[in-house]
């Protein structure tokens, strides 16, 4: 019997964060705070955009992070959660952290937790890890995206941002944001601070109250974003936004929104003496990249259309899409969802008389059962032509395919989750979609 061959360094990572999964999420400031004071409060070295929202805040990090990269800065990026691998979320100008680098600050981070302080949580070590790699690695800039919530969050913990950006404001994580829009409202506007200038995109009126009054108490000027302008030049379409028209690379009605937050942040910057031209904004929004989100892919030659879709604000986005792409088609839907996800109110964006839906659990995961699901699904569209649960997403995308009227549009959607583990799994063009992220 040959012996078991040593642990890769990939999998000695993995292994290490996986053993603070038993931490689970408790949202608060002093655990990460403490370890960031052991470490010599890196994040104090680093210049940041925070950026919060229920739905949009991983699309306007991208765009951030391209935008600055093309400007010529030096330019880290921290967003969750990953598709394939933890390395995604550490990035400088685009590329992901090395496994050497990541064990190294992980180090770092592990030998700064007092045995006199409570343990942090998973989310927690690997941000703290994350200032330490931008402050080692000496980046003009971070792009920092909001874990959970906001007033919170592990990445909470810098009092004086360059600017913070509240994309959107919805539904989502109520048992630990508050039931309401304006008590998530109030968690979200939590990440601003005094004097530091914030950019809002379009939000509920009741949300909206609650940010222009957190903003006022912080004197925290408030610049509010409406959405890009739609443009043909040419015969080809494209966005505008403060006099700059740009390509629409990511897909999408809402990347309206979220281009117009980006460029906003970076005209606040540009006020602060930051050198951004309207070339690099031209070429950051042309260059950006973030998969995953309202993509085009194909699995054994058919064509899937692929969103992570994992909270109702996000499936009514997808549903708009799907309105102005296929209008008045049948969809076959491919889905899964976490047990922490309002299932009833995912459906109800999505699900039309007449489509087809085939229900698979996510690996690895907290999943609701996909026989659970599909009571859910039948109660809130009683006229799917077709509901069918598999046990593992191989055999669903299988029989999705194959019994899909012809021309109608697959859509694979539910779950960030479940959307990686197709990438690493079952996606024959991942390595290219997800940066080489192996």
């Amino acid at each position: 019997m040959s012996p078991t061959p040593p642990p890769t360094l990939q999998q000695t990572v993995e292994t290490r964060l996986a053993n603070y999964a038993r931490f689970g999420v408790d949202l608060g400031l002093e655990r990460i705070q403490a370890v960031l004071t052991n470490l010599g409060n890196p994040h104090h070295q680093v210049p940041i955009i925070h950026v919060a929202g229920t739905t949009g805040k991983g699309s306007v990090c991208a765009y951030l992070s391209a935008i600055l990269t093309a400007a010529g800065y030096r330019t880290g990026r921290y967003t969750s959660p990953h598709l394939v691998s933890w390395r995604e979320r550490i990035c400088i100008d685009e590329a992901p952290i090395r496994w050497e680098d990541l064990q190294t600050h992980l180090d770092d981070v592990e030998n700064a937790v007092s045995s006199a302080d409570p343990v942090p949580t998973q989310f927690e070590i690997f941000t703290a890890a994350a200032w330490q790699y931008f402050a080692a690695q000496a980046v003009d800039i971070a792009v920092v995206e909001v874990g959970l919530g906001g007033r919170l969050d592990a990445t909470n913990v810098c009092d004086q941002p360059l600017v913070t950006i509240i994309v959107s404001i919805g539904l989502d994580h109520q048992k630990r944001l508050g039931d309401t829009l304006g008590a998530i409202a109030a968690e979200k506007a939590g990440i601003l601070n005094p004097g530091a200038p914030a950019i809002a995109g379009p939000l509920p009126s009741e949300a909206a109250t609650v940010v222009t009054q957190r903003a006022t108490q912080q004197n925290a000027p408030l610049s509010w974003v409406s959405p890009a302008e739609l443009v043909t030049t040419n015969g080809k379409q494209s966005l505008r936004y403060s006099g700059i028209e740009y390509p629409q690379t990511l897909l999408g009605d809402h990347q309206r929104t979220n281009s117009a937050c980006a460029i906003a942040a970076l005209h606040s910057l540009r006020t602060q003496g930051w050198h951004i031209t309207d070339t690099a904004i031209i070429q950051g929004m042309a260059n950006v990249r973030w998969p995953g989100r309202l993509q085009k892919t194909q699995w054994q030659g058919h064509d899937l259309l692929i969103d992570g879709a994992h909270n109702p604000a996000a499936a009514q986005s997808l549903r708009r899409y799907i309105d102005q792409t296929y209008p008045n088609q049948p969809i076959t839907w491919l889905m899964g969802m976490l047990q922490t996800k309002d299932h009833r109110d995912v459906f109800q964006a999505l699900l039309r008389s007449g489509d087809r839906l085939h229900l698979v659990p996510v690996p690895e995961h907290l999943s609701a059962e996909p026989s659970e699901l599909a009571a859910i699904a039948q109660q809130t569209c009683p006229n799917l032509t077709h509901t069918q649960t598999h046990s593992d997403l191989e055999s669903a995308l299988s029989v999705a395919t194959s019994t899909a009227v012809q021309q109608q549009p697959i859509v694979f959607c539910g779950s960030l989750y479940l959307i990686g583990h197709f990438y690493e799994h079952y996606s024959v063009c991942h390595l290219a979609e997800v940066q080489h992220l192996g």
